[in-house]
């Protein structure tokens, strides 16, 4: 009789926990509604995007000069632009999640600024800090090293690192953050020095980490309009990045924008689905 009593109520409980468990999947109908208007906001100038491709052409589209030479300056500069952003970022990103120092609250949102601020205006930072004739730097280094920056593939590096490289700190900070700390002190407690340490335990361990904040940099920088349009100018097969020959073929070759756009939209997509568990801690 005991086992009996047991067996229903432990049946009742398990009713009970699929019940709540359904109830809780189910979506109330308000919000449920303004979700899909939201989803829809998005999707629908996506697709119309996509439908509006030549599929037939679309070789064609990216395969001319003007295309080809601004999608094979997007990815060199966007490589160089990642690379730079390793250099500089992942030394950044240790100091702002390990060391503590008066005023670091501050220097994070300076490092982190370029995310919220409008590009165009970060564009005309770097014109006012290495412009050859209005800036602050730029002369100096131009009659004493002969050095111009403006106008430049090397601009276009440095505007699309200044925009791309908080996505890779911001990353990176995280995952040091995350990780256990007695990984070091037994390399510390075995003689290992500071350097040994992070050479040897912390990057192996952030090396998935690593791998995400780059892949959101490099995305970032081959998506750069303002900053670059500013700084470094829309010159054809010199400044002029894939965005750059979007805005400029819209009105004289509208299937050849439209092709490279699909390109961005294909490689941005590619990227965020890849890196959905990194960087959004999302799983199947």
């Amino acid at each position: 009789m005991g086992s009996a009593r047991f067996g229903l109520r432990a049946s009742l409980r398990r009713r009970r926990t699929r019940l709540l468990a359904r109830a809780q999947r189910r979506i109330p109908f308000p919000v449920l509604l303004a979700g899909l208007i939201g989803l829809a906001f998005f999707l629908l100038p996506l697709l119309s995007l996509v439908v509006r491709v030549s599929w037939g052409s679309l070789w064609s589209d990216l395969s001319s000069p003007v295309a080809f030479q601004a999608l094979r300056l997007s990815l060199e500069c966007s490589l160089a632009s990642t690379a730079l952003s390793l250099i500089l970022g992942v030394p950044l990103a240790w100091i702002l999640a390990r060391a503590h120092f008066p005023g670091r609250a501050l220097v994070r949102a300076i490092v982190l600024l370029p995310m919220v601020l409008p590009p165009v205006v970060g564009g005309v930072a770097l014109l006012f800090a290495f412009g050859r004739s209005n800036g602050v730097f730029g002369p100096w280094l131009f009659h004493n090293f002969g050095i111009q920056l403006t106008f430049t593939p090397a601009a276009v590096v440095m505007a699309e690192t200044f925009v791309a490289m908080p996505f890779l700190v911001i990353t990176v900070e995280s995952g040091i953050r995350s990780l256990d700390p007695r990984f070091e002190e037994v390399a510390q407690t075995l003689g290992a020095s500071p350097r040994r340490v992070f050479w040897r335990v912390i990057l192996p361990l952030l090396r998935p980490t690593l791998f995400a904040g780059a892949a959101l940099a490099w995305a970032r920088a081959l998506g750069e309009f303002g900053a670059t349009i500013t700084f470094a100018g829309n010159i054809t097969s010199r400044t002029q990045t894939t965005p750059l020959a979007v805005y400029l073929l819209l009105e004289s070759n509208p299937p050849a924008a439209i092709a490279l756009s699909v390109v961005l939209l294909a490689v941005s997509l590619a990227v965020l689905v890849l890196l959905r568990d990194r960087w959004f801690g999302l799983k199947r």
